[in-house]
């Protein structure tokens, strides 16, 4: 799917709010445990050394986006993934960085050659 150009000012206010979502610490943490599957609060607070209230706080930024849902089973509140396409946007945003990476490591193995180059 391509986006209309120029981007409707509605959809451009959509896409920020997503964008805000995921744009945590918190909330990517909280989005790559899921990506095992859906887990109770409980469970989100284990794996992310958070407390209840913080977690319960960014699930329901990621729900209130449409990025995550949930069901309740009894006491318990289960979260999963609804919007799987977070994953690719975070896997291109990785593979950006990785390539960023490797050009400043070549750069700096390059920095380093010509310093020890001139020393001799």
């Amino acid at each position: 799917m391509s986006l209309p150009h120029p981007i409707p000012d509605d959809l451009v206010e959509l896409i920020a709010y997503r964008l805000r979502a995921i744009a945590e610490p918190m909330r990517i943490k909280l989005l790559d445990r899921l990506r095992d599957g859906e887990a109770c609060v409980n469970e989100l607070v284990e794996a992310s050394d958070a407390s209840q209230q913080n977690v319960s706080k960014h699930l329901h930024v990621l729900l209130d986006s449409g990025i995550v849902g949930k069901r309740k089973d009894g006491n318990r509140t289960y979260y999963r993934i609804v919007d799987r396409g977070v994953f690719s946007l975070c896997d291109q945003v990785c593979g950006s960085l990785r390539r960023q990476l490797t050009e400043l490591d070549a750069l700096l193995e390059g920095t380093g050659k010509e310093q020890a180059g001139g020393r001799r």
